[in-house]
């Protein structure tokens, strides 16, 4: 085997996985069909988890400058971030562009090779691994690895040659995407509505660029990217508008439907789907980018412990498991935003009652963890502590023996499991040594001033919390070997205290 992973797909997510994989100790190689990276930037952000998520890896300071957004919105119905107990504003103002680059140079560190200019045109498996057969360069070619995994958009052809179906509504109406030079125009960065059902978009991006969006029910259904042009783009913006840009320069023009869709599988043997090719969503608030990044972060290090024999294959299945749900929500949650933000003026009377309850904080929490990402819970079997299967708030400080503090997103830089042992829970520490390959065992005090915190807890290499010295209904060894597979018993099995 050359790799034990192939991912194919360059873009944020398949970078992303990459990252993971590698920082996983996994070997992984990319293949993307472009020569070059597209440079089109569909998501401006994205929200607060997939942030905390690059953030964990210190990813954050790669990505230059952007703005945390201070008001939340749900299907353009606003509500204030300031009413919540914590911080769930999203990245705003940031290309999908810069996002890719960043990533691009933490591979380029990692040593892991990105393959441009290769198209996949077929797999099968072996009873060891994946046979992958590429198109490049050169000309057709293979290479072989243990796991394969699509990262290769909704037009996935890794998904169509697993045969795996990806059902959803069918588009109702069509919109179009410009970014452009040379035109000076009014922000209407979450929408302008218009009569008829209609709306257009204006963000400025700084430089003289501008992205616009153009909801119009005239538009095709279906629309095909690849014969738009930029005159009908400027066409349908003066429609609707008055305002002409056909002076301006598009530096890339996009069209797509607001069909969704659902792959009925993230897992088939040894391939996997991540990102749109896993959930195909219509650009909202950079909802599809958003859980992409963190489809990648759930998977990458379940996949690399289980190339890396630190783990059985059944862990795979949790992916599944646990993302599915979330991508069928995801879908969910995407239409009603669409039916609110696009509906025409029928739909005033509920945006007026929405606007109302997301005033008072339990409506503005739940509005909020959809938009943020912060409302997701996995299953981490039964118990009733509050940050059970939530992430762990990446803030949440640390005071060590000798006085210096760090803080629970600091703890994941090296994607391991983190077990955190205060106070009287020194019985825990010791019982995590066999797992000391695997985890980091973090003693000290909670910083005073914080919500009330168990005095040990595990953290997963995702950020989420695994088990709690009280309120989980199973014990460490059990949470330890479901999450990082069976305990060393050998004598070099010691606790790695920190």
């Amino acid at each position: 085997m050359k790799s034990g992973v192939i991912v194919v797909g360059a873009g944020p997510v398949g970078l992303m996985l990459a990252g993971e994989l590698r920082m996983g100790g996994a070997e992984v190689t990319v293949y993307d069909r472009l020569t070059a990276p597209a440079g089109e930037s569909r998501a401006l952000g994205f929200n607060r988890r997939a942030a905390e998520s690059l953030g964990q890896r210190g990813l954050l300071a790669r990505l230059g400058d952007f703005r945390w957004g201070a008001m939340g919105h749900f299907g353009g119905v606003r509500f204030d971030l300031g009413l919540l107990d914590e911080d769930q504003s999203g990245v705003l103002g940031l290309s999908q562009a810069r996002t890719e680059e960043a990533l691009g140079s933490w591979l380029a560190e990692l040593g892991v090779p990105v393959r441009r200019g290769y198209e996949v045109t077929g797999f099968r498996e072996t009873p060891d691994g994946v046979v992958v057969a590429l198109d490049g360069p050169d000309g057709p070619g293979e290479d072989s690895a243990a796991y394969l995994v699509g990262c290769d958009g909704a037009r996935s052809t890794v998904r169509a040659l697993a045969g795996i179906k990806a059902p959803g509504p069918a588009s109702t109406r069509g919109m179009y995407t410009a970014e452009i030079t040379g035109a000076e125009l009014r922000p209407r960065p979450i929408g302008e509505r218009l009569p008829g059902g209609n709306m257009v978009v204006s963000t400025p991006l700084g430089g003289g660029r501008w992205r616009i969006v153009i909801h119009d029910r005239s538009l095709p259904k279906d629309p095909d990217p690849g014969t738009l042009t930029f005159a009908r783009v400027a066409d349908a913006w003066q429609r609707l508008t008055g305002e002409s840009v056909h002076g301006a320069r598009a530096e890339w023009v996009w069209a797509r439907g607001n069909g969704t869709a659902l792959a009925d599988a993230y897992r088939r043997g040894r391939v996997f789907l991540a990102g749109d090719a896993a959930h195909d969503l219509p650009p909202l608030a950079a909802w599809g980018l958003s859980a992409g990044l963190q489809d990648a972060v759930n998977l990458g290090w379940k996949l690399a412990a289980v190339t890396g024999g630190r783990a059985p294959d059944t862990l795979l299945d949790t992916y599944h498991a646990e993302r599915h749900p979330v991508g069928r929500r995801l879908v969910r949650d995407t239409r009603a935003a669409s039916m609110v933000y696009l509906g025409d003026d029928s739909m005033e009377p509920l945006r007026g009652v929405l606007g109302e309850l997301a005033g008072h904080k339990g409506a503005a929490g739940q509005l909020s963890g959809i938009v943020s990402g912060l409302g997701i819970r996995y299953d981490m079997g039964p118990g009733d502590h509050p940050l059970l299967g939530l992430r762990m708030p990446p803030g949440h400080e640390v005071i060590r023996a000798d006085g210096s503090r760090v803080r629970a997103g600091e703890l994941l830089r090296a994607a391991r499991g983190v077990l955190v042992v205060t106070g009287g829970a020194a019985k825990a520490g010791r019982l995590a040594g066999g797992w000391a390959d695997r985890i980091d065992i973090v003693t000290g005090d909670w910083a005073p001033g914080q919500e009330p915190l168990p005095d040990a807890l595990l953290i997963r290499p995702d950020g989420y919390v695994a088990w709690t010295s009280s309120g989980s209904g199973r014990g460490l060894s059990d949470a330890l070997g479901r999450w990082f597979g069976a305990a060393r018993t050998d004598a070099t099995a010691t606790p790695a205290v920190r």
